[in-house]
């Protein structure tokens, strides 16, 4: 089975985020990076999949050339072949994104044959705009399930699980597939010293990215407002004392 996952280089989560003067970028100065969480599980199921039907896996990302690091994490954990689509400056906007990887798909599957199965992320941790995966399965002319809890290979089908509001759906879709994973579909794995050390020893193949900008266009990232928190002094030495009996037993602790 010929497995291809997209992931993509986010900020770690928890991190403060902070947004550039013009408004139109994150500054990553003070920044760690890492794979966005649905896509950590979608490398996981291709590995899981390729372990069960044999076969090999590939990761692919569009962005920066530091995102290599991401592309070699996957590798620690099992990922055969690694792809880098490199880009300059700001994140590409999500038809220009999906038109780049679409077109790198077909290159890859015109010189080693077609991939069974293409994993995304349900959507990205950071923009969270959940449509490059569905871009790129209609680019392909290939089905596409999203949300998916489940995955399993009967045939030539896809057998591919997501929970709705009234229960689970199931759904049977041919091979060549797309499929957008959810995070809790797996327990992704730590990669060991053994494969950190292979990873780094791996070749990345690069893909310079061709597609034109779409009709989306960002006009300005707005900083979410942090909630302002006070520091109340009761008092000091034996002062503050009827003042902490007062708040604790406002908090119920005194019986």
């Amino acid at each position: 089975m010929n497995v291809l996952v997209c992931v993509k280089r986010v900020p770690s989560p928890g991190a403060k985020i902070n947004i550039t003067a013009d408004g139109q970028g994150v500054d990553t100065a003070y920044l760690a990076f890492t794979t966005s969480p649905h896509e950590e599980c979608a490398v996981e199921a291709a590995i899981q999949l390729v372990e069960l039907h044999g076969g090999g896996a590939t990761v692919l990302t569009l962005g920066p050339v530091e995102a290599d690091e991401q592309l070699r994490y996957a590798a620690s954990v099992g990922v055969g072949n690694c792809v880098l689509l490199p880009i300059e400056g700001a994140d590409w906007d999500p038809q220009r994104t999906a038109r780049a990887i679409a077109g790198a798909i077909s290159n890859l599957e015109a010189r080693g044959g077609p991939f069974d199965l293409i994993l995304f992320g349900n959507e990205s941790a950071d923009a969270g705009n959940f449509q490059v995966g569905v871009r790129v399965a209609h680019a392909l002319g290939r089905p596409m399930v999203n949300g998916v809890k489940g995955i399993e290979v009967q045939g030539g089908a896809i057998r591919a699980r997501r929970e709705a509001d009234a229960g689970v759906e199931v759904y049977s879709v041919p091979m060549p597939a797309v499929l957008g994973v959810k995070e809790g579909i797996n327990l992704p794995r730590y990669p060991t010293l053994r494969g950190r050390l292979a990873s780094k020893k791996v070749a990345i193949a690069e893909l310079p990215p061709s597609a034109e900008p779409g009709g989306q266009r960002m006009v300005t990232l707005l900083p979410s407002v942090e909630p302002a928190s006070h520091t109340i002094m009761l008092g000091t030495g034996v002062q503050a004392v009827p003042a902490i009996v007062d708040l604790l037993d406002e908090l119920g602790l005194l019986r």
